[in-house]
């Protein structure tokens, strides 16, 4: 790779559209079943924020992956420790605990190839590939497995 992945990938005006139309779906409890509505309270404002993910569960664990790199919703999860899952009018209130890097390259895979069609532009990796090419990637991507209470 020559040039390292940016910290974080802005949406597009269309994508925030789409995001904040299929969050809102989402919320309802439509959608495709590993799709969630991740809620969280900004770090600074104390407002509740949403945006909707793809939850990757693996080996009886549950994975959240941040594709765009480390967005608000990353800073904001991080800083608060908790996230809330919601879909329809069901809700989960969760812990976060940071993926070591040694092993981000095995969960990374797992997503990319779990939800290609959703976030393969966010990879310079094509779904596929072994997980030793996820490791000059890694630290580009924050992963986080979800603890319960």
């Amino acid at each position: 790779m020559n040039s390292p992945l940016p910290a974080f990938r802005e949406p597009t005006a269309v994508e925030k559209i789409f995001n904040r139309s299929f969050g809102f779906l989402v919320g309802l409890g439509l959608g495709p079943s590993h799709m969630y509505l991740l809620q969280v309270r900004g770090r600074k404002s104390g407002k509740l924020f949403s945006t909707p993910v793809d939850l990757l569960e693996l080996q009886g664990k549950r994975y959240l992956v941040a594709p765009r790199g480390r967005t608000q919703w990353v800073r904001n999860a991080e800083a608060a420790g908790e996230i809330t899952l919601k879909k329809g009018r069901t809700s989960e209130k969760l812990h976060l605990r940071a993926i070591p890097e040694a092993d981000k390259p095995a969960i990374l895979k797992a997503y990319l190839d779990n939800f290609k069609r959703e976030v393969q532009r966010y990879f310079p990796i094509p779904a596929g590939s072994p997980p030793e090419q996820f490791v000059a990637i890694s630290t580009s991507y924050p992963a986080f497995e979800l603890l319960a209470d």
